[in-house]
């Protein structure tokens, strides 16, 4: 509201117009309330992140997925001892735990085992050519054996009794060797069920040798089946 005045200077009058209260206020800013998750570009930001962080999981989990096995610094001949002197450590990434186990892992101990058969130099050292000592002389032989008569984790080293069970009915089983070394062991062959077989090679000591054409024979018309000894 305005108030005219009238002020009166000699000759001159002079009107002022005085205004009365405060000016109207001026309207609040208005602030973009809309939730920042929902703006496109923090949610590509944050995906971003997630796929770079599973990603690089992924590559350091890769880079950890390998085995540490002994390998040959140079030839090696049958009843050389095996030792840290000859060896060298190698990491190898492996497609299957069965192939893992077909080599000495570094952190075997090797204190009493000697080259069953000759390593070329920087082979991978097999399983079956650390062999103890006292096993050095032993003569190998073959056993074809079902997936059903024998551990289904038997590996090289394992001690077992041989057993033959009889095709025909009515006939006992019948033991064959007690404490024998296994030497090999090959995956299964054939399919799955009571036709998969697997090849194992056993050590038979001079002792055992005389039992050899009994076994075979009854071998023959029977099953062989393995019983791992503990220890």
């Amino acid at each position: 509201m305005a108030d005219e005045r009238t002020t009166d200077w000699g000759d001159e009058v002079v009107e002022t117009a005085v205004r009365s209260g405060f000016g109207a206020p001026s309207a609040p800013a208005q602030r973009n309330r809309k939730a920042r998750w929902k703006d496109g570009r923090l949610v590509l930001g944050v995906l971003l992140v997630a796929v770079t962080a599973l990603a690089g999981a992924k590559l350091l989990s890769a880079a950890d997925d390998t085995t540490a096995i002994w390998a040959a610094k140079h030839e090696l001949k049958v009843g050389m001892p095996l030792t840290t002197d000859d060896l060298t450590t190698v990491r190898v990434r492996f497609t299957s735990g069965g192939d893992a186990e077909r080599y000495v892992a570094a952190e075997a101990d090797l204190k009493g085992l000697v080259v069953g058969r000759a390593i070329g130099a920087g082979e991978f050292v097999p399983r079956d050519a650390a062999v103890p000592k006292a096993d050095q002389g032993r003569t190998e032989l073959p056993l074809s054996v079902a997936t059903g008569r024998l551990p289904s984790d038997v590996a090289i080293g394992d001690v077992v009794d041989v057993w033959v069970v009889p095709k025909s009915e009515g006939e006992s089983a019948k033991p064959l060797w007690n404490g024998v070394r296994v030497l090999q062991v090959d995956s299964v062959k054939g399919v799955s069920g009571s036709s998969a077989r697997r090849q194992v090679l056993i050590g038979l000591a001079s002792t055992d040798l005389t039992r050899i054409p009994t076994a075979l024979t009854a071998l023959s018309t029977g099953e062989p089946t393995l019983v791992r000894k503990a220890g």
